[in-house]
């Protein structure tokens, strides 16, 4: 074997070295020498630490992390996998060696633009970029959303808004037995949505040792490949389960001469854990932030004081309350990285099957496959046992009941006819979570399937590409009731129920729908029934999303419209000013006028002109706008990828921008073109094909 680093023609990374350590320190390294500033940038997102060189613009996550002790979490977990598992800690060991190997040679302009001099990574530190990246997966704020929905508008209102929101990361994944193949071996496809960030939050690599060959989507600062991963005889994707495994405690707490106590469910108080920390700010003063922690966990709302008098802040009896959160890792010390090792090392499903079972966040729904015909559909991760009220809103730390109680078994699901499909729908975890995606995307996947008996790898990126909208319907059919309308809007009406519902770049018919659609969520956002919760209490900014009621009403605007009554609210007539008021505006342009990619940047050159989109969050194509706040697209597929059973060099993936987070480099946006048009690129496996950049 010839070790060293390769690229094949789109930069993309294939290492070769004599051992998995020695691969992971070669993986560390050049993911510093590719994306040194995406790395750095993470680092200090775990530590809380981004606000020294970003700004005030980053205090209110700075905040967060601190009081939720996102980085002590991470060190706790780093020690106690020393413990448990020191092959796996050895392995992250060298990771981190290659990193900080790389960062001394890398020279990304970002550094010269902050003055900002790359950091010391530490054993602990990919353990606190995993945390700190999927820490708002499982949406505990939404719990804080349905606390004040149901205070305002009564129980119902849970159902009535129970559907992913914006802060949600989703994926689309199908499975397909080799029944339904032209070769007679699975196939895997699908496409992780979540914020498009420049660099992308994927990084395309190939990892090749003695023990393994594995292509993937690694996480840019965590070793090995976590999610999509494809070792020649068997590969897995995984979904985003939407289980609730994030508890919010509401926190009765006094100061006394000796710190702070929690009132807990014993009736007693008990000393809670207190300390201040400062948080450094660019060009200001630096701030100051108290961190408490009770027996449920750290607060990360309020104090002994409450949320600034806020009403939401009081209990029942009026008494000031604070917020803590309970998460897994702070308790168990798990972060599940004794799985990584095992995927790389599969063989057949039966070896992902007993890695899985190490698997501890964000929790997935998991499809694998391998050559024999083995076959997997199952969720993965911790969810702990406790009170059905837990999932709901935030529970009483000072009531007995809410206490954990072990984790769930997770479950499994099989295919039908030869498919299975996960959107984020309800499906195998249904009993573990409150906020699922509709279920448009999963039925558009499998009725696409079903069309065909057979499928190649090269077909299913027309699947990717889908943009037909299936919740459109509501819409369409109070519009279709209108009568009585002025002519402009008599005549949008007509265009509108003759459309194809396809959200199409190119066209003019999606534009005037999101227009109207926006509309209809305006009219119905300023109704005096939701004048309460227009404005948001008093919690932390970086939770605000969660709670803001124009993308509520956006993002349940399906049910919203079909519910059998809504507090008195006259939705024909709601529709009916949407369409007057969109029609008087004379509606022009397509909608990728209107639908452009922001990707999300840390360090902001200026406006971003980004390309106009396909697709809307309801389609198979899901590039996610707000409806009623903006038509531009923060969300969508982070990557897209087909694994192929038969020959691993027939699988094909894609990422938004390109394999280089080096601004200037070749590779930084050249696969931009191709992710807009919805193709993929071949995956590369022969290392006779690649040219070879370093010996090491």
């Amino acid at each position: 074997m010839i070790t060293g680093t390769y690229r094949d023609a789109w930069g993309i990374p294939h290492l070769r070295a004599d051992s998995a350590r020695e691969l992971a320190r070669a993986q560390g390294r050049v993911t510093a020498l590719d994306r040194a500033w995406q790395l750095e940038v993470e680092r200090h997102r775990a530590q809380g630490t981004s606000a020294s060189f970003l700004g005030a613009q980053a205090l209110a996550w700075d905040l967060l992390a601190r009081r939720a002790r996102l980085a002590d979490t991470a060190r706790r977990c780093f020690a106690a996998l020393e413990r448990r598992d020191p092959e796996t800690a050895d392995w992250v060991r060298a990771y981190v060696d290659g990193v900080n190997e790389g960062l001394a040679r890398g020279n990304a302009p970002e550094f010269a633009r902050t003055a900002l001099t790359p950091g010391r990574w530490e054993p602990w530190t990919p353990l606190g970029v995993w945390l700190a990246t999927h820490f708002l997966f499982a949406g505990f704020p939404a719990k804080l959303w349905r606390e004040q929905a149901v205070r305002h508008l009564g129980d119902e209102a849970v159902g009535l808004f129970a559907t992913d929101g914006p802060g949600t990361a989703g994926s689309n994944g199908w499975l397909l037995s080799g029944e339904r193949t032209t070769t007679g071996h699975a196939l895997i496809a699908g496409d992780p949505h979540r914020f498009i960030e420049e660099p992308g939050v994927y990084q395309q690599i190939h990892l090749s040792c003695p023990e393994f060959d594995v292509v993937g989507l690694a996480v840019p600062g965590v070793p090995g490949i976590a999610h999509f991963g494809h070792t020649g005889t068997v590969a897995w994707a995984i979904t985003n389960a939407m289980a609730d495994y994030q508890d919010l405690y509401r926190e009765r707490l006094r100061r006394t001469g000796a710190g702070v106590e929690a009132l807990g469910p014993d009736g007693g108080w008990h000393r809670a854990h207190r300390h201040t920390e400062t948080v450094r700010i660019a060009g200001e003063e630096p701030a100051e932030v108290e961190v408490i922690e009770t027996d449920r966990g750290p607060l990360i709302a309020g104090g002994p004081e409450g949320l600034d008098g806020h009403h939401p802040a009081l209990d029942d009896r009026g008494t000031p309350t604070a917020l803590a959160l309970r998460y897994p890792p702070r308790v168990t010390e798990d972060l599940g990285f004794s799985a990584l090792l095992p995927l790389l090392r599969a063989r057949r499903v039966a070896d992902v099957d007993r890695a899985l079972d190490a698997w501890a966040e964000p929790v997935n729904v998991v499809q694998a496959a391998d050559t024999e015909g083995g076959l997997l559909h199952r969720v993965a991760g911790r969810v702990p046992v406790r009170a059905a009220a837990n999932r709901i809103r935030p529970v009483p730390a000072w009531e007995p009941g809410h206490e954990w109680r072990g984790r769930h078994e997770t479950p499994r699901a099989g295919l039908s006819d030869g498919i299975a499909v996960m959107a984020n729908q309800r499906g195998p975890a249904t009993p573990f979570g409150v906020e699922f995606a509709p279920p448009h995307r999963a039925d558009r996947i499998t009725t696409l399937l079903r069309e065909k008996d057979r499928w190649s790898p090269g077909d299913l990126p027309a699947i990717h590409r889908d943009t037909h909208l299936g919740s459109a319907a509501p819409l369409l059919d109070h519009l279709a009731a209108l009568d009585a309308l002025s002519p402009d809007a008599a005549e949008l009406r007509d265009r509108l129920l003759a459309w194809d519902r396809r959200m199409d770049a190119t066209s003019t018919d999606a534009a005037a729908y999101a227009a109207v659609r926006g509309a209809v969520v305006r009219h119905l956002a300023a109704h005096p029934a939701f004048a309460a919760l227009a404005e948001p209490p008093a919690y932390p900014e970086v939770l605000l999303p969660w709670l803001a009621l124009l993308p509520r009403i956006g993002f349940a605007l399906e049910h919203l419209l079909t519910a059998e009554e809504l507090y008195g609210i006259d939705r024909p007539a709601a529709v009916r000013a949407a369409v007057e008021e969109v029609a008087a505006g004379k509606p022009a342009g397509t909608w990728g006028d209107r639908h452009r990619l922001a990707p999300w940047r840390a360090l902001p050159t200026g406006p971003y002109d980004g390309p106009g989109l396909s697709g809307d969050h309801d389609c198979v194509l899901c590039t996610s706008a707000v409806p009623g706040l903006t038509d531009l697209c923060a969300r969508g597929p982070a990557a897209r990828y087909v694994w192929d059973l038969a020959r691993r060099e027939d699988s094909r993936w894609v990422v938004p921008f390109g394999a280089s987070g080096v601004p200037g480099s070749p590779h930084h946006h050249d696969q931009l073109a191709l992710w807009l048009a919805g193709d993929l690129v071949p995956v590369v496996t022969d290392f006779d094909q690649l040219a070879k950049e370093t010996d090491v």
